[in-house]
């Protein structure tokens, strides 16, 4: 079974700092449609204006990854981190029993852009943890690369991967037009594609920039480029 989400049936937040799309229902935005695929809950496609930022606030429960596409976010919490994060790089922030953290652009005139995603964690009130690790484009190029996983059939973690409590993964895919790269899928499982920026085939299906797929009940999925791309590929149980 496939699921089609298209770029411009997404949910809008637009305020003077912040122009944002969403995936799944969040915020104001409600679809009831629309409220995840399996575990993953939120994919928020933040651009954030020069000095603008979230402030202080709190999450708990959810296992929240952040992937920079271009610019610098500064980040804040609560544990004692103060952190820069950079295209290339992954943050994950796993709220647990409860943090609070900022993210802000770190320019005052450039404009900031990042994929913020939320998956359900496989149990509640664990002790928070962050961490955050550099993935660079050129290791990713045509190559479907784990950068955070829970996965319990491949052990609890992919190598190279950040931990999250969650039996499930995010790879990331930079892909060349013309190059292909195929994922196997599990008996029992399924997989979310969403195009960060670029245009993909997959499924028989055309994919743009913020277009997105789920895949149930397939075997395997196969990614041909038809531009230079960036993909996020969610294994989920």
């Amino acid at each position: 079974m496939l699921t089609i989400r298209r770029a411009d049936e997404r949910g809008i937040t637009e305020i003077d700092w912040l122009k944002s799309w969403h995936t799944f229902s969040f915020g104001d935005y409600h679809d009831a449609a629309h409220m995840g695929f399996r575990a993953l809950r939120v994919i928020n496609d933040d651009i954030i204006g020069g000095g603008g930022g979230f402030g202080t606030h709190p999450h708990r429960n959810m296992e929240i990854i952040t992937i920079m596409l271009e610019g610098e976010l500064t980040h804040r919490d609560s544990l004692g981190h103060q952190q820069s994060l950079k295209p290339g790089e992954v943050q994950v922030m796993s709220a647990g029993s409860g943090i609070r953290h900022s993210e802000f652009n770190a320019s005052k005139t450039a404009p900031a852009h990042l994929i913020q995603t939320w998956i359900t964690p496989r149990s509640l009130g664990i002790t928070p943890r962050y961490e955050q690790r550099e993935f660079p484009r050129e290791r990713r190029l045509n190559t479907i690369t784990p950068v955070a996983s829970g996965r319990r059939d491949v052990g609890d973690i992919a190598p190279g991967a950040i931990e999250i409590h969650q039996d499930a993964s995010l790879s990331l895919l930079a892909i060349q037009g013309g190059k292909t790269a195929t994922r196997a899928i599990a008996p029992g499982r399924a997989v979310w594609l969403h195009v960060a920026r670029g245009r993909v085939t997959t499924g028989g299906e055309a994919l743009s920039t913020g277009d997105a797929i789920g895949v149930d009940g397939l075997p395997e999925l196969s990614v041909l480029g038809q531009m230079e791309s960036d993909v996020l590929i969610f294994d989920l149980a």
